[in-house]
């Protein structure tokens, strides 16, 4: 049906693969390249899909993107690489007209800031190409975006309050490893939280607001508002809300080491001079914590996303919540990835299927959000991420 092309071979990358390559009546020609050719092949050697090509590319040059895409002429792209290099990549699909999806927004290397509006900003110029970029296509942001469309779509007249919660109850057995990119991941959780609330953003000192919330099948665990990217759409495709939050939960282990890391200036993303270098402490420290693609043998439990919805329908307030459990060595079992690089590339192959299929294929750049929620729900259950709902429980929040 298609041609897709994987930037991207790390963790979520190798999920992606293995997904795509489940599905082979849609994507019929698959390419997948990285900084390290060697890392795409390895990938197809251990899943034994024989049919998809490897290459290279530095996704920071815009010309060595457009030389790759010229040679494969892929309908779409599924980038997961650096958030950082989204644009580049965007600019590349316009000049050689192909399709783009990414799982996370663009974010500048000099400054830990989550925006859309450097994205959004495309959006008059994939309308005049006839091409589709689809943002943001992970988990959260993602599915979480589609559940509350499918929410909205289903369940209520008004959505009023939305809390999107992100357990992680699993053990990888290491004294501190982060689940993706420990660059992007250490930047994300440092920043200061931000929350929408009756039409402004308010701002909290990093982690400092916390409560336990019951996770199914987990129990309780310390869940801290911090602030995420499908906030900023979420709250402008839904303006009925008049609060909108999100939720993750941290071990104190975990805090501890990160509480460290931070007081001895090792989560610094400015440049410093070592022996004559310059070296950037967040990426030296990246270069000798685990890399999360490596931690899915090992790892147990679950993790537990989903969204907890406050509205009204035929004028009587109600409750809604909907989330998915994942089992970390499930994922490992199917694709040797642990399931925080298994929920995000399970809804990027997703959302790249119904594109290739016709269904979420409209010029334009779009969150996941303002596509028809039904038949990515439908595929969540069929591709390996079941959700489920509760009506009228207590959301604790």
């Amino acid at each position: 049906m298609g041609k897709v092309l994987i930037i991207g071979a790390g963790g979520v990358g190798s999920v992606v693969v293995n997904k795509v390559a489940q599905n082979p009546d849609v994507f019929t020609e698959v390419v997948l390249a990285s900084r390290t050719k060697s890392k795409c092949d390895a990938l197809v050697e251990k899943i034994g899909a024989k049919n998809i090509k490897t290459d290279q590319v530095d996704a920071d040059k815009v010309e060595e993107l457009v030389a790759l895409f010229k040679k494969h002429t892929p309908d779409i792209v599924i980038n997961v690489a650096l958030p950082y290099q989204d644009l580049t990549i965007m600019d590349a699909c316009l000049e050689c007209g192909v399709n783009y999806l990414d799982t996370a927004n663009y974010e500048p290397i000099d400054e830990a800031k989550y925006e859309y509006s450097w994205q959004w900003a495309y959006k008059k110029r994939f309308e005049d190409a006839g091409l589709t970029a689809i943002l943001g296509c992970g988990f959260d942001p993602g599915v979480t975006g589609v559940y509350t469309a499918y929410a909205a779509k289903h369940h209520f007249d008004e959505i009023q309050y939305l809390d999107i919660v992100d357990c992680n109850a699993g053990d990888h057995h290491k004294a501190f490893a982060t689940n993706f990119n420990p660059e992007i991941n250490i930047r994300e959780i440092t920043q200061r939280g931000k929350y929408y609330e009756n039409g402004e953003w308010k701002e909290t000192d990093p982690l400092s607001v916390h409560m336990p919330l019951t996770y199914p099948n987990i129990g309780p665990k310390e869940s801290y508002l911090m602030y995420h990217e499908e906030l900023e759409s979420l709250t402008k495709n839904f303006p009925t809300l008049k609060r909108a939050r999100f939720w993750m939960t941290f071990g104190q282990e975990y805090l501890t080491h990160l509480r460290v890391i931070q007081n001895i200036g090792m989560s610094r993303i400015d440049p410093v001079m070592y022996n004559g270098h310059e070296i950037v402490p967040i990426q030296f420290l990246k270069a000798v914590l685990p890399n999360p693609g490596d931690l899915g043998e090992n790892y147990t439990g679950e993790t537990s996303i989903g969204c907890r919805i406050r509205g009204l329908k035929d004028g009587k307030e109600m409750t809604y919540y909907v989330y998915n459990n994942c089992s970390h060595h499930a994922a490992y079992l199917e694709t040797g990835a642990q399931g925080v690089s298994y929920t995000t590339g399970v809804p990027a192959m997703i959302g790249a299927k119904l594109f290739l299929e016709g269904i979420w294929k409209k010029p334009g750049v779009w969150n996941v959000e303002e596509f028809d929620p039904d038949p990515f729900m439908e595929q969540l259950n069929k591709q390996g991420l079941p959700w489920h709902e509760i009506f009228n429980g207590d959301l604790e929040l």
